[in-house]
């Protein structure tokens, strides 16, 4: 009978993926990586750089574990671990996740010096004062006048939109860009509902509500309908 293998090896044109089995026991795992990652010859020291992803299935590893990995592979000088992926997660992973995609609904108005953070995304029922600012990882909707600064995907989701029935903002943030709100006078307000995303140029765009249909489909996840 063959042999199951428990460490495939695969090259990409980003370099290696190791696919390792999430049935045999960890030190069975350890024992054959490193076998096969010496009889491939990949430690070669002309060689350039390799970048190393590690795929482990259904196994979790803990932190400790995780650094035993990575440390038999560094042992072959021209490799370098980019990430180990897992299908498993722990509770604690598993609340970040579940709260980073809940909309958090607050009443209240934002006022010079307060700041309002949630982890997901925010629907703020009040008005965002100038001095006050509202962050949140996701999307941020504002049913008020936005006039100070909101920060949406303040984690890194660079996919995340502002929404407010008043854009009017001392600044405006998404992810890694900033951007202040375009000058409309100190005479009136903007009385139409607008939102602020990054378009295809790296850059905060503000424009009519409608577009959002367009640009970010996902938001709407109710199906059919007339």
């Amino acid at each position: 009978m063959k042999k199951t293998q428990n460490v495939l090896i695969k090259g990409t044109k980003d370099g290696l993926t190791l696919h390792l089995d999430d049935l045999c026991s960890y030190e069975e795992l350890k024992k054959e990586l490193d076998s096969k990652l010496t009889e491939n010859s990949l430690a070669n020291k002309d060689r350039p750089l390799i970048s190393v992803r590690v795929q482990v299935g259904n196994r979790y590893l803990t932190e400790e574990q995780q650094e035993e990995i990575k440390n038999l592979i560094r042992q072959k000088k021209n490799l370098v671990v980019e990430l180990i992926q897992s299908n498993v997660m722990t509770r604690e992973e598993a609340d970040l996740a579940i709260a980073a995609n809940e909309i958090i609904p607050v009443a209240r108005v934002i006022r010079s010096g307060q700041v309002l953070e949630t982890p997901g995304d925010l629907l703020l029922v009040g008005d965002v004062n100038p001095g006050g600012t509202v962050r949140a990882g996701g999307n941020i909707f504002i049913i008020g006048a936005l006039k100070g600064i909101a920060h949406a995907g303040c984690f890194g989701n660079s996919k995340a939109v502002v929404v407010a029935s008043v854009m009017n903002p001392s600044q405006i943030r998404i992810s890694h860009c900033i951007n202040r709100a375009p000058d409309y006078g100190t005479d009136k307000e903007r009385r139409e509902m607008e939102c602020a995303y990054i378009d295809e140029n790296d850059q905060i765009v503000i424009d009519r509500l409608q577009v959002l249909s367009q640009l970010r489909p996902n938001l709407t996840k109710l199906k059919g309908g007339r």
